[in-house]
């Protein structure tokens, strides 16, 4: 039960960051700091080890930051003085730190072991007990469809599992089954359907067989507009190919529906409307926020594909992190160390953006999960009792795999007028250990990955420039001004246990970013405000004349050359 010392921590105010010694500290810590990374180096031959930590597999080296020894110190201070890791406490034990929903932020019970001691219970709910049931559920159920015992109507074996959801419901697993595709099962695939662009609805089934594939409806009110209306099409589509295809009977469709379509919902009368069995309702709770839910019942389409052991090797991962931020010494917590220098970049270098760069094909979507992740937790202008922030808060994630982004953005990076942080991510091992004749590509490919966060951080002077036979203008041209600032995190290899670190490492520099700042991490009204006044629209967008002029000019006006164009 959360004790009443957690409960207040949930519940004070937030501390203002720029009222704290420390932020004084660094004020005047970010004036008269000197030197370079050139510098740094050189003078302190142990920087690259003194600056390098291992937080489970990951291996992560924080010696190319615009950062000293010094620096840190300040900003451990500062997530002292601002109660951050009195809050991760808080969050750890079910505190409700969502204040502005009330609720608890338990994702971190999601990838509790079974047996874990002692055992959570939050607001007289055995959590941990309620979390086994469901993943229990989950796995058998995965077990069942990878077997062939389950079938579709017609009695042929699932090849295809067709996640509907959006946001949280649709990123994670989207990101998890493309970064851990050499896991699936021969013969077994999964896709994704979020927009409600009805392009992507059409574009992921054409070709598949209705009596082969399996619908998983991600939606914890099923009531999402755009799952629920990418559902009711995907439904259609089903029922018309078995008809056409097998020659469904009509008296038969109610079978079918049961057989084809699973939900991950705690709705289970709407559940049951849609025409979903019931028992293969699969459910969540308030405590988990959809962007941290991949590894709940939300994961459904990976335990199918990837397999239930995979799946638990992915959540072994998330709490292996979990562990390492809850119990390592905040000096060498990589988190809150990777959160406090995020911290540092915004507010003391002014840096609007960061890049996560994974020199790995299978993160393509790891940017993108990363986006909602930490855009959706930490772009608030409030705090956490509705005050105004007191300095600027978030940061715009984006990326590319390397090397692709080196032939397009990096120029930007390496000597554009903007500092951009960047992290690059990268593996010893790779899934496909090819060779082009006599060259292992895959070192090819990570002396890309050594090189740029060389270059950033040590660029290329003028004098280097001229020594290599370059005069005149193309000097300044060719010059690099390096004091880039990048991390390097590496692993082994990109297993379900390594990628379940990476995630949770990201949610808790996530957190202790949040934490500093005094906002809430966990809410996300903003999104709320377009999605209502889209089902307002909707009367207008149909043609109803009151509803147009009722309008702004501006949206009356675009309604109407719709109206106008539209030819189907």
């Amino acid at each position: 039960m959360t004790d009443a010392p957690e409960a207040a921590i949930a519940a004070a105010e937030p501390v203002d960051p720029t009222t704290t010694a420390a932020w004084e500290a660094l004020e005047e810590h970010d004036l008269e700091i000197a030197g370079s990374l050139r510098e740094w180096f050189a003078e302190d031959p142990q920087r690259a080890e003194r600056f390098t930590h291992d937080a489970a597999d990951l291996h992560v080296d924080l010696s190319k930051n615009l950062v000293t020894a010094e620096t840190i110190e300040l900003l451990l201070q500062l997530a002292d003085q601002t109660g951050v890791l009195e809050r991760r406490d808080a969050m750890y034990s079910g505190g409700h730190i969502n204040t502005t929903e009330d609720r608890a932020v338990l994702h971190t019970a999601l990838r509790r072991p079974a047996g874990a001691s002692p055992a959570l219970t939050v607001d007289g709910q055995d959590v941990d007990a309620d979390v086994q049931e469901v993943l229990g559920r989950v796995a058998d159920f995965a077990r069942r469809v990878r077997s062939g015992e389950w079938t579709g109507v017609t009695g042929k074996r699932i090849e295809t599992v067709v996640n509907i959801g959006i946001g949280g419901s649709d990123l994670g697993p989207v990101m998890v089954y493309e970064a851990l595709k050499p896991f699936a099962q021969e013969g077994l695939e999964a896709r994704f359907i979020s927009n409600i662009d009805p392009t992507d609805a059409y574009e992921t089934t054409k070709d598949l067989d209705p009596e082969t594939t399996l619908v998983i409806v991600a939606s914890k009110t099923f009531t999402t507009l755009e799952t629920i209306t990418n559902a009711k099409l995907v439904r259609a589509w089903l029922l018309d190919g078995l008809a056409e295809k097998a020659g469904l009977a009509p008296e038969k469709q109610a079978e079918a529906i049961a057989k084809h379509f699973i939900a991950v919902s705690t709705a289970l009368d709407k559940v049951a409307e849609f025409g979903i069995d019931t028992d293969n309702a699969f459910g969540f709770w308030s405590w988990v926020g959809g962007r941290y839910s991949v590894d709940s019942a939300i994961g459904t389409s990976l335990a199918i594909v990837l397999g239930p052991e995979a799946f638990e090797e992915l959540l072994a991962g998330f709490h292996a992190m979990d562990e390492h931020f809850r119990t390592a010494a905040p000096e060498v917590n990589v988190p809150l160390l990777m959160g406090l220098i995020n911290v540092w970049n915004v507010n003391f270098l002014e840096a609007e953006t960061h890049a996560v760069l994974p020199y790995s094909q299978y993160l393509h979507r790891f940017p993108a999960y990363l986006q909602q992740l930490t855009m959706e937790s930490n772009g608030k202008s409030v705090r956490w009792d509705g005050s105004p922030v007191t300095t600027e808060t978030g940061e715009i994630f984006w990326g590319e795999p390397g090397t692709n982004g080196q032939h397009a953005f990096y120029q930007l990076i390496h000597q554009g007028t903007r500092i951009i942080p960047a992290d690059f991510i990268a593996f010893a091992d790779p899934a496909h250990p090819l060779k082009d004749g006599e060259q292992d590509v895959h070192e090819l490919f990570l002396a890309n990955f050594f090189a740029q966060t060389k270059a950033l951080a040590f660029g290329k002077t003028a004098d280097e420039v001229r020594a290599e036979g370059t005069e005149g203008s193309l000097v300044a041209a060719r010059e690099f001004s390096g004091d880039r600032p990048t991390t390097s995190i590496m692993a082994p290899a990109l297993t379900p246990g390594v990628l379940g670190q990476l995630i949770a490492l990201y949610e808790h520099i996530t957190f202790v970013q949040g934490a500093v700042w005094g906002i809430n991490s966990f809410d996300q009204w903003g999104v709320e405000l377009g999605k209502q006044l889209a089902k307002g629209l909707a009367p207008a967008v149909a043609g109803d004349e009151d509803a147009i002029a009722a309008e702004d000019s501006s949206t009356a006006a675009l309604i109407r050359y719709y109206r106008e164009h539209r030819s189907v």
